[in-house]
């Protein structure tokens, strides 16, 4: 039986949370050797719902020294992914960073060489590649012909502690750089085509975030195959409910759409767990007979058995485990989380100078 991977968890909001959760769930496979978060509340709040003492840590560097750790799983806020993933490379510990990499592409290019000089792992939590429902729907779409034409959105009405954790990640990224790296990904990954430009616009909404930071922004982005997508992002408690949760792909055969109706529901664009759901997904075929209508029905596919937010969150962990004991080729992995990273921010920048950027 191999020797269980001692991780230190960095991070206890939402999704470290639900990490250290997968990690005692996978007992026999990981030992977890410290929590460290910002606030004390967050972490003693997990080591309660455990029912037990692990060590709780405010400095990330003291941490490392003092655990010494095999492997590390960073959910902190972006401006501190980079140095946390590097400083962990260098002590000799696998890392499971949650999305952005990092918030520049030199830093991402960084962390990519420094793991493979390292001879580390480095797997970032891109959650929808471990959803069985965002695979088949990636699948569907891929049978619709080219180019494709793929609108997606995913704003969000928050307050009180949801809308305190989106100020401070306004003061670092915008959101359709935040939130956009997984949805610009799931658009390469249907169109397996080069993005080859990108147009942003970004408006401020408020004046409780910093000065030039916006709070909502969409992109549009060319692929070289034709294909054309759009999504749209905005965080705080001005934002509406309607239609906060667009998924649809339309092809010249069709166009495929996940109908997320409980998520999709007012008063759940807040709600964490909601942002993967896709309850069922609706198939629709173009094809014309000889009278002008449709050749065939619409198809309905169910998937209100799909995994949890926590459930993924293992499934992540245990791609983040095969990764280290099979040692996993992840260059691919990496190539895409870089690449997806160089989208959003050159989006961002599109949107600054008022001006489309060629990729």
């Amino acid at each position: 039986m191999s020797k269980k991977l001692r991780v230190l968890v960095v991070g206890c909001g939402h999704m470290g949370t639900s990490h250290a959760r997968a990690y005692r769930k996978m007992a026999n496979d990981f030992e977890i050797v410290g929590f460290l978060s910002r606030g004390e509340a967050s972490r003693r709040t997990l080591n309660t719902e455990f029912g037990m003492a692990y060590p709780e840590y405010e400095d990330y560097y003291a941490a490392l020294a003092a655990t010494r750790p095999d492997a590390v799983c960073i959910s902190t806020y972006p401006e501190t992914h980079a140095r946390y993933t590097l400083a962990a490379l260098e002590a000799g510990a696998h890392v499971f960073i949650e999305k952005p990499l990092a918030e520049t592409v030199e830093e991402c290019q960084q962390i990519v060489t420094t793991a493979r000089r390292l001879q580390k792992k480095v797997v970032v939590g891109y959650i929808l590649h471990v959803h069985p429902s965002w695979k088949r729907f990636v699948e569907l779409t891929q049978t619709l012909g080219k180019p494709l034409v793929m609108r997606m959105n995913l704003n969000q009405q928050s307050s009180g502690s949801n809308w305190r954790t989106h100020q401070h990640l306004l003061a670092s990224m915008s959101p359709i750089v935040d939130c956009g790296v997984h949805y610009v990904d799931v658009m390469c990954r249907m169109t397996g085509s080069k993005p080859v430009r990108v147009s942003g616009i970004q408006a401020r909404l408020t004046d409780s975030i910093p000065t030039g930071r916006p709070n909502y922004g969409q992109l549009q982005v060319t692929f070289a195959d034709g294909s054309i997508g759009w999504y749209e992002a905005g965080w705080g408690p001005m934002m509406s409910e309607t239609a906060f949760f667009v998924k649809d792909v339309i092809g010249p055969r069709g166009c495929v759409s996940i109908t997320a109706r409980t998520a999709s529901a007012a008063g759940n664009s807040a709600n964490v767990d909601a942002h993967s759901k896709t309850e069922s997904i609706l198939r629709h075929h173009s094809e014309l007979g000889s009278d002008g209508q449709f050749q065939r029905k619409d198809e309905w596919i169910d998937s209100s058995d799909e995994p949890d937010h926590d459930e993924l969150c293992r499934r992540e962990q245990e791609f983040f485990l095969n990764a280290i004991r099979q040692d996993v080729d992840l260059t691919e992995h990496l190539e895409s989380a870089v690449n997806s990273l160089r989208i959003v921010l050159a989006a961002d920048l599109s949107a600054r100078e008022g001006r489309t950027v060629e990729l």
